[in-house]
């Protein structure tokens, strides 16, 4: 009978109540629960199954390059930030309010960590995010005349778009971005990381005009958080050649 009832609720795709029922039924018997409450506990498997799957398609749907908590976040590197503003701002709570965030600093110094630690949280509050590069955002419009994957840039709650300045980009970059941030204006939140100071902006898009007007839409509900000092990168570089300096100069103290 059990099988039956499991091979039903899964034909009727309610799979998160079909494998917890023979758990749900041994706990109802052991702990007299009443019929109500048994069928609210299957029901509550089920909701969590759904939300488990809604929440794994959407970090693959984001297309993240990695994966970074805030929690992960060295703030004592870069002590220069303002640690309970990103904390704030990883509420998500600028989401709901359509706000954007920009991200300014050298290489290095983790703005591309913090960009996919608010996605991630954006994502388990329910939100849906989509991560590029701007460079390829570019690519990806230009190279698509009938603008069938503009949908993937306006759809989500929130989009992350990365390393603008970091490369040279294809000719109307200026105007695909626009594009994007005008049709997402106080619709959706947008998350801008980049390298470059604003002022500059107009140089690496190629276009002053419509750089003004990307940044007349995107810098009106903004938060801009700066990060100034050394890179993660080469800290870590460092740290390996003072471990390679200490091994070297063992090495020559025992041949000595």
């Amino acid at each position: 009978m059990i099988e039956q009832i499991q091979y039903q609720l899964k034909s009727v795709r309610l799979s998160g109540m079909a494998e917890h029922l023979q758990v749900r039924l041994q706990e109802a018997k052991a702990n007299d629960l009443p019929y109500d409450t048994f069928l609210q506990n299957l029901l509550d498997d089920e909701l969590t199954r759904r939300r488990e799957r809604l929440l794994d398609r959407r970090m693959k749907q984001a297309r993240f390059p990695y994966l970074r908590s805030i929690d992960e976040y060295d703030f004592n590197f870069n002590p220069g930030l303002n640690k309970r503003t990103v904390k704030e701002l990883a509420t998500t709570a600028f989401i709901t309010r359509s706000e954007n965030i920009l991200l300014i600093g050298p290489p290095g110094v983790g703005k591309t960590h913090l960009a996919v630690s608010f996605g991630i949280e954006a994502i388990q509050n329910g939100y849906s995010v989509y991560y590029r590069s701007v460079f390829d955002m570019a690519v990806d419009l230009y190279d698509d005349p009938e603008k069938t994957m503009l949908s993937k840039y306006l759809k989500p709650h929130l989009l992350i778009l990365d390393e603008l300045g970091m490369k040279s980009l294809p000719a109307k970059a200026a105007e695909a971005l626009l594009e994007v941030i005008h049709r997402r204006y106080q619709q959706q939140s947008t998350i801008i990381a980049t390298n470059r100071p604003i002022e500059d902006w107009g140089k690496i898009l190629g276009d002053n005009a419509a750089t003004s007007a990307v940044l007349d839409r995107f810098l009106e509900l903004v938060h801009i958080i700066k990060i100034t000092g050394r890179s993660y990168r080469l800290r870590n570089i460092k740290k390996g050649e003072m471990n390679i300096e200490k091994k070297e100069l063992e090495k020559t103290s025992k041949t000595s």
